[in-house]
């Protein structure tokens, strides 16, 4: 189990540029943008999210339209549970944007049995090269390229307040039981043990992941992947969601997470206050630690650890989940020209080497090859080289359920499991439930 402090670091970049752009989300076009999909002069658009990485985004976008004048890329930001919806609708009309902002998984293989994005396996074979294989291979469909990632891997890290814990007289858990422990002391000292943002419904997601591979392996969720009859029936599977209602029953994520929603940083900001000791997070919101609580960062009082193991599991507790990184895809209902001027764009400014020095500077580690050097002179290289090692030793780094399973699927995922963390619904209600999505 890894377990570091952060040193102090630079935080100009991220305090300085990240701002929450979130333009209107009505759906109507950017001025002098033309459609969604981009114009056949070569502009073109771009939508992705606010937060994490939407500096460097916003800078690499800027690169491109100075040095571009004659193929403006015009990007939009959305929260995420807005694009989420916002993107589906709008793929499924034919008006999506240029450059598609997604996950892979599930959602790119719809899109390309839909021919709603097209092949950029040649277009991108140059960025790929420096692209750790494992990421690049979830863009990948057949054979052949219809996403290349755009930011940082995002493993699920287990956040915590190092103040908080000091004043329960806790340890930093490194088992389950060792975690139920704690909430106990942590909860009996007036604090919400571990934060969590139950209104949002996907944060919940991180737990029955790491539960169920840290008891039964990266085999149980395949089997499930693969639509095999009765999959969600794995003993892992029942286990897990036993040991979530065992985990709200003792009180760890306090009484009201349920209204906690994850957009805008209400469930960090509970932890930066000593308001919570814990989150179970993906590293995307170190960013956000940096631009609301700088303070807090800079103090060493944040922490950050590997999930817990469970006994008797025979899951490896190296391995991660949460998002090898996001992706670009190209709608194939934009122009040639503006589809052209989305993959030179990739090319240009994807892991450019100012690109990669604002990811760092801003907590994000780029999934590319030979980054060692580069991390151990940043200022926040005790945190990037946690991330990084994270990383590259994990025998499995397992996407989030909810962009790994189709739609439908998804969407059943998260309504049961949010049943199942209100203690509405049963482990086995839930089980047959998701079984009668299968096939």
């Amino acid at each position: 189990m890894r377990i570091k402090k952060i040193q102090r670091l630079s935080v100009a970049l991220a305090a300085g540029s990240l701002v929450a752009i979130l333009a209107a989300c009505s759906g109507g076009n950017q001025p002098g943008s033309g459609s969604a999909s981009g114009d056949a002069d070569g502009s073109a658009t771009a939508w992705a999210l606010t937060g994490g990485s939407q500096a460097v985004f916003e800078s690499s976008f800027e690169r491109w339209n100075t040095a571009n004048p004659d193929a403006q890329i015009t990007p939009e930001w959305f929260a995420n549970d807005a694009y989420k919806e916002k993107i589906r609708t709008s793929v499924g009309s034919g008006n999506a944007p240029t450059l598609v902002f997604s996950w892979a998984g599930g959602t790119l293989a719809d899109y390309v049995k839909n021919d709603s994005v097209v092949d950029i396996s040649s277009a991108v074979a140059p960025l790929l090269e420096r692209v750790l294989p494992s990421v690049a291979a979830n863009g990948q469909i057949d054979g052949k390229t219809y996403a290349v990632p755009n930011n940082q891997s995002q493993p699920v890290v287990l956040y915590y307040n190092q103040d908080v814990l000091d004043a329960a007289g806790v340890s930093v858990p490194t088992t389950y039981d060792e975690l139920l422990d704690a909430v106990a002391k942590l909860k009996a000292n007036g604090v919400i043990p571990i934060a969590l943002a139950g209104q949002s419904k996907w944060p919940e997601l991180m737990y029955i992941q790491y539960l169920t591979d840290r008891i039964g392996g990266p085999e149980v969720f395949q089997a499930i992947l693969d639509g095999e009859k009765d999959a969600w029936s794995d003993p892992a599977v029942i286990e897990a969601l036993t040991k979530i209602q065992e985990l709200t029953e003792a009180g760890a994520f306090g009484d009201s997470f349920g209204s906690v929603a994850a957009d805008g940083g209400a469930d960090t900001a509970l932890v930066s206050t000593g308001k919570a000791a814990m989150i179970l997070q993906g590293s995307w919101v170190y960013s956000d630690f940096l631009t609301n609580s700088p303070d807090f960062v800079s103090s060493g009082a944040l922490g950050y650890a590997n999930f817990p193991s469970v006994e008797g599991g025979t899951g490896d507790a190296a391995n991660i989940v949460g998002n090898p990184a996001n992706f670009w895809s190209v709608s194939a209902t934009a122009s040639e020209a503006a589809q052209k001027t989305a993959t030179d764009y990739l090319i240009s400014e994807s892991y450019s080497d100012e690109a990669v020095e604002e990811f760092l500077a801003v907590g994000a580690v780029p999934p590319l090859t030979g980054l060692e050097d580069q991390i151990a002179k940043a200022d926040n290289a005790d945190y990037l080289s946690f991330i990084y090692s994270m990383v590259s030793d994990a025998p499995h780094f397992q996407l989030s359920w909810d962009q790994a399973l189709p739609a439908d699927q998804a969407q059943s995922l998260l309504d049961n499991l949010s049943q199942i963390f209100l203690g509405q619904i049963t482990p086995q209600q839930f089980v047959d439930t998701m079984n009668a999505t299968l096939g």
